[in-house]
């Protein structure tokens, strides 16, 4: 980069700060974007910066054409071009030099959001590798955005009209990537657009991945509108005679059609880096350990039309790179087809085989919307076995899916999980979408101990399930349970404190039995209900009036992860309803898994559970309150592991349905128990923002306002006096030369 450009950049930044209207411009911004943030933030509990990020491409569209329309149109209006032109610079050096001016002084004001990322880091366990990734993609957003504004002031002497020709051409980029758009257009048409968009390739970057299609994107953009802006600065120079005239419009529209096709096959170029801290987006250790191992041919068969919607079509990208990825670490062992049943009827057959159907989405047609057929599914296949995905409904999921299908279909070793169905407890079917993820991997059984003439089957049991019993368990029983898990067998305690009355909004605490030998253990187990002021699930409160009322039901905590254990690793939260505490007092063997925030408190287990009720609490009845633990007693013991929970109502379906977390604890606690860790890494892989929680009204307030007023204050402080210092110091230089 040459010294001029540096020069030109410098003198162009400082020209932003000597004006009020720049400070207008930041302030504006800040306070906009800053206030969506909080208010869909805080309303959603959500640790994220997503919902800024969201809106981005739309505030750039306005904010960066009025920050660069003075550029060229304003050295156009005032004749200072033509001197600055006379000067030994070029006039592509002009116009980098402007641009860098131009895009620093945007990257300020996208700075002055930093301070809110720092403090929701603070607050809570968001990934800063994701939002590193957010603020690149709005660096490279904000490149894009700014060349074509500095485009927009070269075309014209005035700066409205080059805010309004930028301004339009910006939201053009963000609206041909819009569905209500998309939706209008042919397919064919409508995917080439959602390649040239703004809107998919900057939400590619935005979720934590830099990919180098993205950055192939923005970087050609950018290059584009550079040398348009160029060429248009070299035309005041030219006569339409001129030979060089006619070489600066054909190589302007080969240019155009370069970056065109270069955007619409850069599909196939690969390459990304992968900034979240789990590697979200990255072959998991356990995926490659799984494919790797093969040592017969696997297949999979990807059956995709070309005529997809826009939005399955990005997704279709992260399927395809999935797919990839997995076959170039099997050693050749997995074999991976695409084909498109659309065009090739004998795929069309062999996805009818497996039982894959066309999945119907709308076009706009004619001025009303027709039902269109597409293909989205696949089928992995190995010897005489089958797995079948109908519809790729997730992609987040989906290598845990495929890793799990090819390692239960290689693999003819199945551990068994026995279920305890008597005393009121659950058995394997009763917890929602338990045994679809485990059916695969272990042979899941029933056992009823107290039906006469019935062998007890915890000699071949790999892992003991107890789930909410709720009457007292024989003696008997506990003692082959307790027999069991000390002679190396694995056991899942999830206990309830109460039950439940049908006809009251009462809770009557129940005893199981249990709570003995797990004081043996280390565990203190009690029938108080554990509530979190700071951390719950919101419900309904019914009608009041015209409206509909929700607030938080502190006996349903939203509990933390306590540490980083396997069991936990990759889940933001644990939903739980009516739980009970659990005291450790074996802190060697015994590690907590799920706590509540710094305001969980205890209520006595029987008596009312209305969510209307007075939940205040004492400032000394508050503290961090353990509801999950895992008991390891070390490599050279002879008992086994066990996870005890304090609540067995989270496994069930509006639990889990409401928060997945749920299941894919119970899922890796079985897995953990079976020492079947393989799939745990993968199924870690939770794409979803944590939860934001704070302890206190203070810190809460302190990061919303501190950011929301606080900011915008600085930037309108600083900008004050920078402009009344200036028109001092002018004042006394104009004072000097005088006398």
């Amino acid at each position: 980069m040459s010294a001029r450009v540096w020069t030109i950049a410098k003198h162009e930044l400082r020209g932003y700060f000597d004006q009020p209207t720049a400070y207008v411009l930041v302030v504006a911004f800040l306070a906009l974007s800053l206030f969506l943030l909080f208010r869909t933030m805080y309303a959603s509990s959500v640790a994220s910066l997503r919902p800024m990020f969201d809106l981005l491409p739309i505030l750039f569209s306005v904010f960066v054409p009025a920050a660069t329309m003075r550029s060229l149109a304003e050295e156009r209006r005032g004749h200072t071009l033509e001197w600055l032109m006379a000067q030994p610079v070029t006039e592509a050096e002009v116009v980098l030099g402007k641009f860098l001016g131009d895009w620093l002084f945007v990257l300020v004001a996208l700075a002055g959001t930093a301070p809110t990322a720092v403090g929701v880091l603070l607050a809570s366990s968001a990934d800063p590798g994701i939002m590193l990734s957010q603020y690149i993609g709005a660096a490279l957003l904000a490149a894009q955005l700014v060349a074509l504004g500095l485009w927009a002031s070269s075309v014209t002497r005035n700066q409205i009209t080059a805010f309004i020709v930028g301004a339009s051409a910006s939201f053009l980029f963000f609206l041909i990537g819009v569905q209500v758009v998309q939706i209008g257009l042919p397919p064919s048409i409508s995917g080439a657009l959602a390649r040239l968009s703004v809107v998919g390739h900057f939400e590619n970057v935005a979720r934590g991945v830099v990919d180098l299609r993205d950055v192939l994107y923005f970087g050609t953009m950018a290059g584009l509108f550079l040398v348009l802006a160029t060429g248009q600065v070299a035309r005041d120079r030219l006569s339409r005679s001129n030979p060089d005239y006619g070489r600066l419009r054909a190589g302007t529209a080969v240019l155009i059609v370069l970056v065109a096709v270069v955007n619409l096959l850069g599909s196939h170029v690969r390459g990304r880096l992968d900034l979240t801290s789990g590697n979200l987006f990255t072959l998991s250790d356990g995926t490659r350990q799984i494919v790797g191992n093969l040592d017969d041919i696997v297949r999979i068969k990807l059956f995709a039309s070309d005529e997809l919607p826009p939005e399955i079509q990005l997704q279709l990208r992260d399927v395809r790179d999935l797919l990839a990825d997995m076959s170039g670490a099997s050693n050749g062992n997995l074999s991976i087809t695409v084909a498109d049943p659309d065009k090739d009827e004998d795929a069309a057959e062999e996805a009818r085989s497996f039982g894959i159907g066309p999945v119907e989405f709308n076009v706009l047609r004619d001025d009303e919307f027709q039902v269109r057929r597409g293909y989205y599914g696949l089928a992995v296949t190995y010897a005489d076995q089958r797995e079948v995905i109908p519809i790729i409904d997730r992609v987040d999921d989906l290598e845990f899916r495929l890793a799990s299908d090819i390692a239960s279909m290689t693999t003819d070793e199945r551990g068994r999980v026995t279920f305890v169905q008597a005393f009121g407890g659950k058995g394997p079917y009763e917890i929602s979408g338990l045994s679809e993820s485990l059916t695969d991997r272990f042979d899941l059984r029933s056992w009823n101990p107290t039906t006469e003439g019935v062998e007890s089957p915890l000699d071949s049991t790999r892992v003991l399930v107890v789930a909410g019993p709720t009457e007292p368990i024989d003696a008997g029983t506990l003692s082959d349970m307790e027999a069991y898990v000390d002679g190396g067998g694995a056991a899942l305690l999830l206990l309830e404190p109460v039950m439940l009355d049908q006809q009251s909004p009462m809770a009557q605490p129940i005893t199981s039995g249990l709570e003995p030998w797990l004081e043996r253990k280390g565990v203190k187990f009690s029938n108080s209900l554990v509530l979190d002021l700071a951390s719950s699930e919101r419900v309904s409160m019914g009608r009041r009036g015209p409206f509909s009322v929700v607030a938080p039901y502190p006996l349903w905590p939203v509990t933390l992860p306590s540490g980083d254990h396997p069991v936990t690793r990759g889940i933001n939260a644990l939903s739980l309803g009516w739980a009970g505490p659990l005291e450790i007092e074996d802190t060697v063997h015994v590690t907590p898994l799920f706590e509540t925030t710094e305001a969980g408190a205890l209520q006595e287990g029987g008596g009312l559970i209305m969510p209307d009720q007075d939940w205040n609490r004492a400032q000394d009845e508050l503290a961090v309150r353990t509801v999950a633990v895992a008991i390891d007693p070390g490599e050279d013991a002879t008992s086994g592991r066990m996870i005890v929970v304090g609540d067995a109502t989270f496994a069930e379906a509006q639990f889990i349905q409401s928060n997945p977390g749920n299941l894919a604890f119970l899922a890796n606690a079985i897995d953990w128990l079976a020492q079947d860790e393989l799939l745990m890494g993968i199924r870690a892989k939770n794409r979803a923002p944590p939860s934001l929680v704070f302890t206190s009204d203070f810190r809460k307030s302190a990061l919303k306002w501190g950011n929301l007023v606080g900011l915008p204050l600085l930037f309108a402080l600083f900008g004050l006096l920078r402009i009344t210092g200036r028109r001092r110091r002018a004042e006394a230089r104009w004072g000097e030369v005088v006398s």
